[in-house]
């Protein structure tokens, strides 16, 4: 019930400013006279000012569409620019990690050689020569002689990945202006 009340007294004032509200629209309003000394009014704006005005900002706006669609276009190449670099480190880091693996077969190839290369020398040295150590030797050698294979193929893929996109055909640019 006081809910009502509260919703009668709310409606009561409500319609009492809008009386005076319309008490003073009805109101006649002065004029003021204006100023001497004050800074002239200005003009009304003419419609040819307004027209041109109209068209310089749609001139703007459709140059900030243009602008905004370069950016986008922009950003796109961009990101597309990015991704295909870290493509490529990716790739690269992979071949660097590989070539690193070859280069420690290699190494250890290469010491596995020259051990058995000093104990075949030291065996010659004796006059006792072991056929064993010469058959040891002549693995590490085969060993030694896979893994340069193997670094050097290592190498050439590497370099035909750096060629191959110079050996394949790329479509002309179009060039925007």
């Amino acid at each position: 019930m006081s809910d009502i009340t509260d919703y009668e007294r709310r409606i009561a004032a409500a319609l009492e400013r809008i009386g005076h509200g319309v008490e003073t629209l009805a109101r006649p309003v002065a004029v003021p006279e204006p100023d001497p000394v004050a800074e002239p009014v200005p003009p009304a704006v003419d419609t040819a000012e307004l027209t041109a005005l109209r068209e310089a900002l749609e001139s703007e706006r459709a140059a900030n569409a243009q602008l905004v669609e370069r950016v986008r276009a922009i950003k796109e190449k961009q990101d597309s620019t990015i991704g295909a670099l870290e493509r490529r480190v990716a790739k690269l880091t992979a071949q660097l990690e590989a070539g690193g693996l070859d280069a420690a077969k290699l190494r250890r190839a290469n010491t596995q050689l020259s051990d058995a290369s000093q104990a075949l020398r030291e065996a010659m040295a004796a006059a006792l020569p072991e056929p064993h150590l010469i058959n040891k030797a002549m693995l590490a050698e085969l060993d030694a002689l896979r893994a340069l294979r193997a670094s050097d193929a290592a190498e050439m893929e590497e370099i035909l990945a750096e060629l191959k996109p110079f050996l394949t055909p790329q479509p002309p640019e179009v060039a925007n202006a």
